[in-house]
């Protein structure tokens, strides 16, 4: 009742087993999420980490990565991976399920590997071995993604990968018109699908100003009240923070206006669902909220509870200590 009164999303749901305990140290009241805060994903992230394969298929049996990308993205992340996870697709070549799962494990790894050698610099500089680097860890996951693609055709996260790694390679943009158009047949309102078009949108990589924002406004207006789409709305306007050469670009009355209006009926409407990795959505919104100076920020900023996640932060030189002082400030 008072989640509803107060503006906040969704009744809070009853104690859940698998929640991860907050750290008892802390910065500045603030933390930042470990493994979705789930005891499961845990599980799955450390048997990856030990290079262990039976150990990783037993810990997938809650989840279908071929549509949970919050929990493949934690996969992702994990150092070495690249290194041993082929050769478990051969493993189970025969086991088409298994193969597809290892290989979409293998390319989503290969995107951020491939990042990790670019790094977020601006592409004029980037070294000519990092180019390198990046290009070919990056054709090794188109690779496998396609395969995997092509194993599971009812999967979508295989596409919204192909989308990052054809953003870092400069593929035809009817590639990628394809890309984005084959993710949302099986997923229309795939949020990740949307986050990834945003970015690629955007004029560092060949966009127009504008265009993000519009793509995420007309996606939003054919959502239901409570859907994750509103986080494209807030992530445009942080991307266009990203590329404005004004600080305070956001802080006008009509953007305070959208963001509110779009935190209301997304992440605080009570129709939101609270799944693995929400807090994300939180951290988007939270972020937008007080890059604009909107005191909605304070409704975001109380449900998570000190809790930070890396992204969209990163885009700033001390992403958790700037976390902190906004949310103080609110």
């Amino acid at each position: 009742m008072f989640g509803k009164l107060f503006g906040r999303g969704g009744e809070r749901p009853a104690a859940d087993p698998h929640v991860l305990p907050a750290p008892r140290r802390q910065k500045n009241g603030t933390y930042e999420l470990r493994a979705l805060g789930d005891a499961r994903v845990l599980a799955l992230v450390e048997a990856a980490g030990a290079a262990d394969w039976a150990a990783v298929k037993a810990a997938l049996a809650p989840f279908d990565l071929g549509r949970e990308q919050a929990v493949l993205g934690q996969l992702s992340d994990v150092d070495g991976l690249e290194e041993w996870i082929v050769r478990a697709a051969e493993e189970d070549k025969d086991d088409k399920e298994l193969r597809a799962t290892a290989l979409l494990i293998s390319g989503a790894r290969h995107v951020s590997w491939g990042w990790e050698a670019r790094t977020s610099a601006r592409a004029v500089d980037v070294g000519r071995e990092q180019w390198q680097t990046f290009h070919e860890r990056l054709r090794i996951a188109e690779e496998h993604l396609l395969e995997a693609a092509e194993l599971r055709p009812d999967w979508v996260t295989p596409w919204r990968h192909l989308l990052t790694s054809g953003r870092g390679m400069s593929v035809d943009d009817s590639v990628q018109e394809a890309r984005l158009a084959a993710g949302l047949r099986r997923d229309p309102l795939n949020l990740d699908l949307h986050l990834e078009w945003v970015s690629r949108l955007q004029p560092r990589w060949g966009g127009e100003p504008g265009q993000a924002l519009e793509f995420a406004r007309k996606a939003f207006a054919g959502a239901p009240d409570g859907h994750r789409l509103g986080c494209a709305v807030a992530m445009a306007h942080i991307e266009d923070w990203v590329e404005s050469d004004t600080r305070d670009c956001l802080q006008q009355p009509r953007i305070r206006t959208e963001l509110r209006e779009a935190a209301e009926r997304s992440i605080l409407h009570h129709a939101y669902e609270r799944r693995l990795g929400w807090q994300g959505d939180y951290n988007i919104f939270a972020m937008a909220l007080s890059l604009a100076g909107s005191s909605t920020a304070s409704n975001v900023f109380r449900e998570l509870e000190g809790v930070f996640t890396e992204w969209p932060w990163t885009f700033m030189a001390d992403p958790q200590k700037v976390y902190a002082r906004f949310r103080k400030a609110f």
